[in-house]
């Protein structure tokens, strides 16, 4: 009695040339798809390798966090600079943070009806493509040109610039996946709209929403562009945010267009600690937030 070949066996049969040409294919886009990211891994791992092999000494020094910057031809730190960031970092997120998570929430929450939800998702990518010299340039028009003089305040005004878009976008997108019947047993019970808000939908997006505002710390950590046009520079220690402020990014680029190795040494330092740092902030937050089973 012979056996009877089902259509779906047979298709699936290592003699059949449809089988042996998809397999083919298979193989060959999976090759291509290994191929590439040996490639980036590859430019990664030169990177960060001449990074930390260029920086490590200088990471090694307690120089590097406690002395001022010096100057030319003379031995120092970054203490100064590595203290103007923490404070424009600090200032922009605080700035910054509150505004996006409110405006993703009415994205997601309150804007499924209507044009103004639609067209502030297409203005906020705009100012998520948008290049941050142009945010700097903005930013020294409208409040640094009008107080004559450049400021830490300027240079977190526009940082926070930067991060409103990344928050605006991460936040959208996380609440609009939280599922709604969460949402219709909330209001089943009868709590109201912003108790849903706060006790149910925030709390189910909270890992990705955290991990938005790590993203746009970690893009702002290295903008250079617009603290050029806004907080500028000080070679001194100085947290007072209604003057020019030192930071990390203005430094380095001051220090590795220079002809002194010594700044070039502090330069490699500088780059080396805020790849570390962001780093670090990744990694913190993913333990931190990481869902349990």
């Amino acid at each position: 009695m012979s056996a009877v070949v089902s259509p779906m066996t047979s298709a699936i049969s290592p003699a059949n040339p449809l089988y042996r040409s998809r397999k083919r294919v298979n193989v060959f886009m999976l090759g291509v798809s290994g191929l590439a990211l040996v490639f980036g891994l590859c430019w990664l791992l030169w990177i960060l390798g001449t990074l930390f092999y260029e920086g490590g000494h200088a990471l090694a020094r307690a120089a590097l966090y406690f002395e001022m910057t010096p100057p030319p031809g003379a031995d120092g730190g970054l203490a100064n600079a590595i203290a103007g960031s923490a404070v424009l970092i600090a200032v922009a997120t605080l700035l910054g943070t509150p505004v996006g998570i409110l405006t993703g929430t009415y994205l997601a929450e309150f804007g499924k009806r209507g044009w103004i939800a639609p067209a502030t998702r297409f203005i906020n990518d705009v100012l998520l493509s948008a290049p941050s010299i142009v945010i700097g340039l903005f930013v020294y028009s409208v409040y640094v040109v009008r107080v004559k003089h450049f400021s830490g305040w300027a240079g977190a005004l526009a940082l926070a610039l930067v991060v409103i878009p990344v928050v605006v976008r991460t936040s959208d997108d996380m609440l609009r996946l939280v599922p709604n019947s969460l949402r219709e047993a909330a209001a089943a019970l009868g709590c109201p709209a912003w108790k849903m808000i706060l006790s149910v939908t925030y709390p189910a997006a909270r890992t990705g929403i955290v991990t938005g505002v790590l993203l746009a710390v970690a893009r702002i950590s290295g903008e250079t562009a617009p603290l050029l046009f806004t907080a500028l520079n000080n070679q001194f220690w100085s947290l007072d945010l209604n003057q020019p402020t030192a930071n990390l990014p203005t430094v380095i680029f001051q220090f590795a267009m220079s002809p002194y190795k010594d700044w070039h040494r502090l330069a490699w330092g500088g780059a080396a600690l805020i790849t570390l740092t962001v780093l670090a902030l990744n990694i913190l937050a993913r333990s931190l937030f990481r869902r349990k089973d």
